[in-house]
């Protein structure tokens, strides 16, 4: 059984997601490099990555990409960062994802659904027909 996290350790992995929502991608670039995953989840399952693209910070999405976050994990909504990217119509986190391999048809919603649903042309035009 895994002991319970301390306060202590609670609140830096709350800062951790807040760097990620507010785009503060030089500190979390260093936290990154100090060996913290880049695919680390919240008690949602949302990703440094998802957070990042939802909030809209297209450089913080590039650098945890090269940090080896992975396009592919779906939160416990079946959201993806690619979902959130189009959601948020955010052509330069769109096209970093794609270009690190997000796959559009993945999630429930997936990024295409999601941009179908908001009538988004311009999103549906970056992700390419299935």
């Amino acid at each position: 059984m895994t002991e319970p996290l301390d306060d202590e350790t609670l609140a830096f992995a709350q800062r951790v997601f807040d760097l990620a929502r507010e785009g503060a991608t030089a500190e979390l670039a260093g936290l990154l490099d100090a060996g913290l995953p880049p695919n680390l989840t919240n008690h949602n399952g949302d990703t440094l990555l998802m957070l990042a693209a939802y909030q809209d910070h297209p450089a913080t999405v590039r650098m945890l990409l090269e940090h080896g976050a992975d396009t592919a994990q779906v939160n416990d909504r079946g959201q993806t960062a690619l979902g959130a990217a189009v959601f948020r119509r955010s052509e330069a986190s769109v096209q970093a994802l794609l270009a690190h391999g997000a796959d559009p048809g993945l999630g429930a919603p997936s990024a295409r659904e999601v941009a179908a649903f908001f009538d988004l042309p311009d999103m549906l035009a970056l992700l390419g027909s299935s």
